[in-house]
């Protein structure tokens, strides 16, 4: 089968396209062919894992010696990127009993990736689902890294069940996982601000936002306006600069951070401090994408894709995003 694969770490003309040997499903594994599959943040950290200090690291400083001798020191580890996709079930093991040959999947398969090839084998019990019946390929496989962080970590803040009629700021709502969160907290009755960069303010507002800042031009800490719920997706605020920004028993909730906003969690916790800082770690279950998969179906939230390129042009869609010209989700066909 065909995969893009790289062998080194580096810019995105590290990616080739090889012949690789066609995976065979274990007893409780499916085998799917990958129909899609889209590039996110973690693609492009991947791919240039062995050039990221430990001050870019959006994680805590002592996860950083662990992941990278997991992706490689020197060269990569991991030779094929891609932690989302959708696809068809082509084969099944004799364990498996919850999905069938033929049966419409999307799929998240966490950091050891592999989606960015013609086939891949996925445990039964791993974080797969049936696709929404309503989406493309395209559409669906940009949904899984999203839902399973926004659900989980909204959950772990308590405000999907509490977040009707608050205001709530979304640091980085472009992304895979702002772009989910922007949508859940309308659905359950917030009032949405997003935060982006100026190319993709016009698809933060389609996702549903009331309001959008660009943040080249706008500092929302500075602006006067207070919130319920921030939620940092890539962790480049802090709770210092954020907390006049914050409503009384607000809440500032990080997607990715490190040991300062660990310390700060922990020291408020200590203190009894109305506001709150909340920094987790997501659980990657199937039920996140199940529970999205019935909004989308029920048309409360959608999947949008800024553009698609063939495997063949995974250098072209690499730069395309690094270049900041993405205004949405961008997937490489399969």
């Amino acid at each position: 089968m065909k995969a893009i694969v790289f062998t080194e770490y580096g810019t995105p003309d590290v990616l080739k396209i090889k012949d690789v040997a066609k995976p065979t499903p274990k007893d409780n594994e499916i085998l799917v062919k990958v129909y899609a599959t889209p590039i996110n943040y973690g693609d492009l950290l991947a791919r240039n894992f062995g050039n990221l200090t430990p001050s870019e690291f959006n994680m805590p400083a002592p996860l950083y010696l662990p992941a990278r001798m997991s992706f490689g020191w020197n060269k990569p580890k991991i030779n094929i990127l891609g932690s989302e996709l959708a696809g068809e079930v082509e084969a099944i093991g004799k364990d498996v009993t919850k999905f069938k040959a033929g049966d419409q999947v999307f799929a998240y398969l966490g950091m050891y990736m592999g989606a960015n090839a013609e086939y891949v084998c996925i445990p039964e019990s791993g974080t797969v689902a049936l696709k929404p019946s309503n989406l493309t390929y395209e559409e669906a496989a940009t949904l899984p890294y999203g839902a399973i962080m926004a659900t989980s970590l909204l959950a772990k803040a308590n405000t999907l069940a509490s977040v009707r009629g608050q205001k709530v700021l979304i640091n980085g709502a472009s992304g895979g996982i702002g772009s989910m969160a922007v949508q859940l907290a309308k659905h359950f009755g917030a009032e949405v601000t997003g935060v982006c960069g100026a190319p993709r303010l016009e698809f933060v507002k389609s996702l549903g936002a009331d309001k959008v800042i660009d943040y080249a031009k706008e500092d929302f800490t500075q602006n006067g306006k207070t919130y319920d719920l921030i939620f940092d997706i890539l962790g480049r605020s802090s709770f210092s600069r954020v907390k006049r920004s914050l409503n009384p028993n607000g809440i500032y909730l990080l997607a990715s951070f490190k040991i300062k906003a660990l310390l700060q969690m922990l020291w408020i916790s200590i203190t009894g401090g109305k506001q709150k800082v909340i920094c987790a770690f997501a659980n990657e279950t199937s039920e996140s994408l199940i529970f999205v998969k019935k909004l989308v179906e029920e048309g409360k939230v959608k999947a949008s894709v800024d553009k698609s390129f063939l495997m063949e042009q995974a250098v072209e869609a690499h730069n395309y995003i690094e270049k900041g010209h993405k205004k949405g989700n961008v997937v490489i066909t399969v």
